[in-house]
């Protein structure tokens, strides 16, 4: 008998966009628009898994919670919200919600909670109709790319890397220009990583400190062991005993410092500074440069025994201009990130990227990678007036190049977007047709996830049965 899954929010598109992935993915799917309907359907039929939007008009999220807690206290909630609010995800973990989620859920993300919540929970029905659930241990890889967003082949190679190394205590090296990502990658091995997963993530910047700042930040000090030491302190590699260290701009620390990394590295021993006992560290080291360390090995820049004892397994990160056919993923990403901050303001949600703006995006080189490109669409997202990120948006950065040719022949980007968008409506109409309506498979036709299809619906007011389909 196939999962039940019932979604409750006040959202139609919201509903209609859920059910269509999870009965895709073989689920059997109810929904509802708020929680009073939710508890009829449970009153009425088994259900498996309840998903519910925290903000509904009539017994909202966590009061549906409280309520399922009390009925049916075996079966998983999921909580979500278009908004990321601490004190709302920590109140719904209080009161036993099994996660929080930020909207809009990405088909990847929903796929892998629903992966793990199949490995953490086996869902067998009992006589009353009730689902009833026996918990049993997490198993590996249920968050292990949660974040990294990416389809490029590179990035694929990289994931299934990550698989491979999860259960794996060896040390990693992340090679990679700043701004590719190397903490979010470091972060995915982590959650990869079956005995860490639950464990403290800690990162320190090798380079922000000066080196003797930095020794006492990673091994922690005793009182009196130099001025300003009032008290003992716990080091990183002690407060992330049992988790994951990642060591970023490794390639700053001194020669010094380096021999006692290697010594925590080969020995799993260490001293707080100005103490003579001896710890022990079960810590897994990620470090990450920007740097060709086997270069600075050469020239003497970097410790040979180290490195190598680092570089047990490497993964290089591509820089964005190497992996331009993410780009739009990023940016409908971004925007979706950002477009809660325009919300909250009153103002309209940015749905689309007026064609002259992506050309000057995908034309740029992007030396700051995925960072500058967040630090672009975040600052568009405050300066754009309406649902259109237009050439005019970009920051000079990205302008000057188009300045340099001159004017575009008189066409301007509000001109060439309202040319544009009768045809790029019917080229949506006409996926949906084919896809008998499917938005799953025709977000997939047109090369776009299925929220930004659903935005565009709504902005071409498309729907089935208007002269269509």
């Amino acid at each position: 008998m196939r999962t039940h899954i019932l979604i409750t929010d006040d959202e139609p598109l919201i509903r209609k966009s859920l059910k269509e992935i999870l009965c895709y993915e073989g689920y059997d799917v109810s929904t509802a628009e708020d929680g009073v309907e939710a508890l009829k359907i449970m009153s009425e039929s088994s259900v498996d898994v309840v998903m519910a939007d925290i903000k509904m008009p009539r017994l909202n999220g966590l009061e549906l919670l409280r309520e399922v807690k009390k009925l049916y206290p075996r079966i998983p909630v999921v909580l979500m919200s278009a908004y990321g609010n601490i004190e709302k995800a920590v109140e719904a973990m209080r009161l036993g919600a099994y996660d929080y989620v930020t909207k809009p859920i990405e088909d990847r993300q929903l796929k892998q909670l629903l992966e793990k919540m199949a490995q953490e929970f086996e869902i067998a029905r009992n006589g009353s109709g009730n689902a009833k659930v026996a918990r049993r241990a997490p198993q590996p890889n249920a968050e292990a790319f949660y974040h990294v967003v990416g389809a490029d082949e590179k990035m694929r190679r990289i994931y299934t890397m990550i698989e491979s190394i999860a259960d794996s205590p060896s040390t990693v090296l992340i090679y990679g220009e700043s701004g590719t990502g190397k903490r979010m990658v470091a972060q995915a091995i982590h959650k990869a990583d079956p005995t860490r997963c639950d464990k403290p993530f800690i990162e320190v910047s090798c380079g922000a400190l000066p080196e003797t700042l930095l020794e006492s930040e990673l091994f922690g000090h005793i009182k009196g062991s130099f001025t300003g030491a009032v008290r003992d302190r716990a080091g990183r590699f002690e407060l992330a005993d049992g988790g994951t260290l990642l060591l970023d701009e490794i390639d700053t620390c001194s020669s010094s410092l380096q021999v006692k990394l290697l010594r925590v590295l080969e020995e799993g021993s260490y001293e707080r500074v100005g103490d003579t006992q001896t710890m022990k560290s079960d810590v897994r080291v990620i470090a990450a440069t920007n740097q060709n360390l086997e270069e600075l090995v050469r020239r003497n820049g970097f410790r040979g025994d180290l490195y190598w004892r680092l570089n047990v397994i490497s993964i290089q990160l591509p820089p964005l201009r190497e992996r331009t056919g993410d780009i739009a993923l990023l940016i409908n990403h971004f925007l979706e990130k950002y477009n809660v901050m325009r919300e909250r303001s009153g103002k309209p949600q940015v749905l689309q990227v007026a064609p002259e703006a992506m050309e000057a995006i995908l034309r740029y080189p992007w030396p700051g990678n995925i960072r500058e490109l967040e630090n672009t669409i975040e600052r568009a997202c405050i300066l754009v007036r309406d649902d259109t990120l237009r050439f005019g948006d970009l920051p000079d950065s990205l302008l000057r190049p188009k300045a340099d040719r001159g004017p575009a022949a008189g066409v301007s980007s509000v001109s060439l977007k309202e040319a544009l968008r009768d045809p790029e409506r019917d080229i949506v109409v006409q996926a949906l047709e084919h896809a008998n309506w499917n938005c799953t498979r025709a977000a997939a036709t047109l090369g776009i996830n299925r929220t930004t299809l659903y935005n565009k619906m709504k902005l071409f007011s498309i729907k089935r049965g208007n002269g269509h389909g």
